[in-house]
Order: structure tokens, then C-alpha cells, then sequence
């Protein structure tokens, strides 16, 4: 029995607010959308758009601004889903998205990406938020991540607990069991956020710190995936490791997929700080192509837990931690099982809006199913290869590059034959706007089906692990020895205590 397409409209007043496409005519090979605008339902307490929620989850301003922020949204002031629709945004906004934005206001609508926004227990998130206010040095983005933030399950490490915060909210929010917690800071100017924090932290920097902040931004800049680490560090009483990234460099990545290093980490549930524009466009991008791709490697059907598993695991494909004794070898399986719920508020809107796949399960039609950790709904994609070579097409560009570069040589095309197919596979047209459908070169990848599979894996391993082992290495010069001693030892205890 098929769930019904509008299941998401029956779980709003449990769940998420989002936005539902109406369908258009059908274009070639494919189903254009436009959003109409309209809640899945009335607001409820748990939205991130009620009042319960603190208004930097919202659109709005960041915390350095100085302009004034905007009240946040209430129940009241919010379309129902019977009210009239205001104006749409334009159709298909995944196609030809503006990465040159600069306000809440310019997002394809205005609650476009609320699905990014994962709900923690609001004293936890204050807490986590006295922790970014610590620093003077401007943070435009920033978001916690971890087994620190959310559980990951597994086994209760050897030894004694740690103490790794002296603040009461976070230690009862970790269950106890002290974990350092994992921040990333997206930041405007590197050298200038370096030089302020230089002033103010200097003990969380390692020995290169003396180099001064051209020195640091030279080696975050250039070096790995574009991200210095300073873990280790005290915080407000807590136990911290931040990554500090410039914008550029992390909406590079989560819309081409250049490294994958924090566009995977975002993949995964994370908890948003400090929000931006451009990040916020730049990472449904990202959550969009992570869908696409975990299609394409899926068979016709499958479950919600195989979908979730084959997105966290991306990431981790070609991590060299992975396939050393210093990562718990289930971490995928107990990332998925114990943060279900919330995998399905990143993906289940964007499933229910993707044309060629949809819930297939009664238990969807049941309001408390969004919720449910112990429901692993069915699915099922449409295999046409047309379909799945306009999935072809939209992965990220520099990402997609690399896989039409392997079946050039897998097909044994000739260079002349291949430049015609990738003229024909790029982006934008004569008119500069992004074509919709595949090409002839995109659907003999799609109908590929067993080749697929095996040449994304490669891909995907190959765009991961110069930049994670780069960074890695990186990480004795950031990190220094002593820390650098402490994190893999750390790491070699999961191991082990996860065998």
C-alpha cells in the first residue's frame, strides 16, 4: 500500500513547517515544481518558527550585527495552510540558485531551509550559545556537532568518566558522560578573525601561533580542506574543539563538492548556532545532492534507515580514519539508529518534493510516525533512466566533473565525442541558465546501474581523502604534538572499545 504523497501535510502538527511544490507539467524526463507556499500545517510549539524558539534559529540578522533583528515570526502572523498563497518563488529554485545573497529576505522563500534548524533542549542551546559569545572575534555561521551534541549510542568508553564541563546543563545533556564538544565558526575575513583571536586566546593556539595570524590564515587557507582546528581548549568551563573556515570556502564546498570535508559534516544532524544566508542556501544544496546521490546508489526500494545510512556514510567512504584503528567501525549504523527522528527532519521534506521517489508506507499515514524512532519506512524510486540522468546532472559541479572524467575512460570515449557530451552536459545554456535535463552522457551514466554504484564509491573516496588526510597532517602543525598525541589516543579508545 503507497503512502499517500501529501503524508508530511498529516504530520505537520508534530512536525516541521515546510514548503509543498505543486506540480507542473511534466518538461521531458522530468517534473518542474514550483513552491506554492503553504505550511504543512499550523505552527506548533516545537516549531523552529514558534515563539519558543530563540530568534537566532530564524531568519534574521547574525549576533555581530549591528542592525536591529527582526521580531521573530509568530502562530499568529504565519500563513495557515488555507490562507492565500503569497508570491511564489521562482520554479525550480535548485537549478539556478544565487549564491550572491546577502539577506534572510533573498532565499527562494521564507521558509526556505527551516529543515536545517534541529530542535535540542533549549537550556542546552543557550548554554552552547554563551559558549560563541566567549569570543570577540566576529563568527558570521557557526554549528555544534558530535556525539557531544547528539548521541551516537555505542559502548560506554573504558574508565572513568570524563569531567569535561563545569556547566550543570551540559553535563546532564551529555547523560553524564563528558565529551568534548565540536564547533565549526564560519567566518567573513581569515587573517583579521585570527589576528583578533590571537589577542584574546593565545593559549588555544599551538606553537604556530607565534608566527602570527598571516602565518595561520596562510596554513587554514591553503592547506587540507581550508579549516584550523584548535581543539582542547576550555571555553566558558566547557570542553571545546573549534574549526574555523572562511564563508567562501564552505559555500564552495557545500554546493560543488569540491573537498566533501564540511559539506559531509553537514549532511549529518547538526545544531545551528549562528545562521547565514548564504550558508543556509548553499547547505540545502548540499542536503539536496546528498539525497540525489544516496539514490543513485540505492536499488528500487528501500528503507528510511538504508537512505540515512547511505548519506552519513558518504562522508566517511574515503576518510583514512576509517581504515585505521582510530574510528569506531559502526559509527555510521549508530549515528543512523539512535538520531532517526532527526534524519528524517533534514530529508523527509526534501523526499516528498523530489518527483521520481516517494514514501511507500502505510505507518507514514500515522501523525506521531515523524517522531517515531522504531518506524523504518519503506521507500521506492523510479529507476527510469531519464529520471536519473537529470540526477546525473544536478550532483555538484566539481563533483560531477571527476565522475563524467571516469566514465570517459570507462566507456573508452574518444576526447572529441567527449568534449560534444560535455557541451551538451553543461550547466547553463546560451541564456546562462542552468539546463534541466540530462544529456545523452548523463543517461548511459544512470542506466549503468551496477557500474554506478562502484564508480560513485570511487569518486566519492577520491574527493574525500586527499583533503581529510591533508588536514589531518595539518593537524600536528594546528593542533601540536600533545593535542595531536591526546585526540588519537582518544580515537584508538572508541576503537577498541567499540571491537
Amino acid at each position: 500500500m503507497a503512502a499517500p504523497r501529501n503524508i508530511l501535510h498529516r504530520l505537520s502538527s508534530h512536525t516541521w513547517p515546510a514548503i509543498a511544490y505543486s506540480r507542473l507539467p511534466s518538461a521531458p524526463g522530468g517534473v518542474q515544481r514550483r513552491p506554492d507556499t503553504r505550511f504543512y500545517a499550523a505552527q506548533s510549539p516545537q516549531s523552529p518558527q514558534s515563539s519558543s524558539d530563540s530568534p537566532e534559529d530564524l531568519p534574521g540578522l547574525s549576533e555581530h550585527s549591528t542592525s536591529p533583528r527582526p521580531n521573530p515570526p509568530t502562530p499568529s502572523t504565519l500563513p495557515s495552510p488555507t490562507s492565500p498563497s503569497p508570491p511564489s518563488a521562482p520554479p525550480d529554485w535548485d537549478e539556478n540558485p544565487n549564491f550572491n545573497i546577502s539577506a534572510f529576505s533573498q532565499l527562494p522563500h521564507s521558509n526556505f531551509g527551516v529543515n536545517q534548524h534541529i530542535l535540542i533542549n533549549n537550556e542546552f542551546k543557550e548554554a552552547l550559545r554563551q559558549i560563541l559569545w566567549q569570543f570577540r572575534a566576529p563568527i558570521r555561521y557557526a554549528f555544534a556537532y558530535g556525539s557531544g551534541v547528539f548521541p551516537q549510542g555505542g559502548p560506554n568508553p573504558s574508565g572513568p568518566p570524563n569531567r569535561t564541563s563545569t556547566n550543570p546543563t551540559i553535563v546532564a545533556a551529555q547523560g553524564g558522560n563528558g565529551k568534548m564538544i565540536d564547533f565549526i565558526f564560519g567566518v567573513s575575513h581569515t587573517q583579521h578573525w585570527h589576528s583578533l583571536n590571537l589577542q584574546q586566546h593565545r593559549n588555544h593556539y599551538s606553537a604556530l601561533g607565534y608566527l602570527g595570524s598571516a602565518v595561520v590564515s596562510q596554513v587554514q587557507d591553503r592547506w587540507g580542506a581550508g579549516v584550523y582546528f584548535n581543539p582542547y581548549v576550555t571555553v566558558n568551563g566547557t570542553l571545546i574543539k573549534y574549526g574555523v573556515v572562511n564563508l567562501d570556502t564552505l559555500c564552495r564546498d557545500l554546493s560543488e563538492w569540491d573537498t566533501l570535508y564540511l559539506a559531509g559534516r553537514l549532511q549529518k544532524p547538526v545544531k545551528i548556532l549562528r545562521d547565514n544566508p548564504r550558508v543556509r542556501l548553499a547547505n540545502q544544496v548540499n542536503l539536496l545532492s546528498a539525497l540525489r546521490t544516496s539514490l543513485l546508489l540505492l536499488p528500487s526500494t528501500f528503507t528510511e534507515q538504508q537512505l540515512y545510512g547511505t548519506i552519513a556514510g558518504i562522508s566517511y567512504l574515503g576518510d583514512p580514519r576509517m581504515s585505521l584503528p582510530t574510528e569506531n567501525p559502526h559509527k555510521v549504523a549508530n549515528i543512523v539508529r539512535n538520531q532517526l527522528p532527526i534524519f528524517r527532519r533534514l530529508y523527509a521534506p526534501l523526499v516528498e518534493n523530489l518527483p521520481n521517489v516517494s514514501f511507500q508506507d502505510p505507518r507514514c499515514s500515522n501523525p506521531s510516525w515523524a517522531n517515531d524512532p522504531t518506524t523504518d519506512a519503506q521507500l521506492k524510486q523510479d529507476m527510469d533512466p531519464v529520471k536519473r540522468g537529470n540526477m546525473v546532472q544536478r550532483l555538484p559541479k566539481s563533483f560531477r566533473a571527476k565522475l563524467y572524467s571516469h566514465y570517459q575512460r570507462k566507456f573508452k570515449i574518444p576526447d572529441q565525442d567527449f568534449e560534444g557530451m560535455m557541451e551538451a552536459c553543461r550547466d547553463e545554456d546560451a541564456t546562462g541558465i542552468r539546463r534541466r535535463n540530462g544529456g545523452e552522457l548523463d543517461r548511459r551514466i544512470a542506466n549503468d546501474l551496477d557500474g554506478l554504484r562502484k564508480e560513485l564509491g570511487v569518486v566519492i573516496k577520491r574527493t574525500i581523502n586527499w583533503p581529510s588526510t591533508s588536514q589531518s597532517i595539518k593537524g600536528l602543525l594546528t593542533s601540536g604534538v600533545g593535542r595531536t598525541r591526546r585526540y588519537i589516543g582518544e580515537k584508538i579508545g572508541k576503537w577498541r572499545d567499540a571491537k
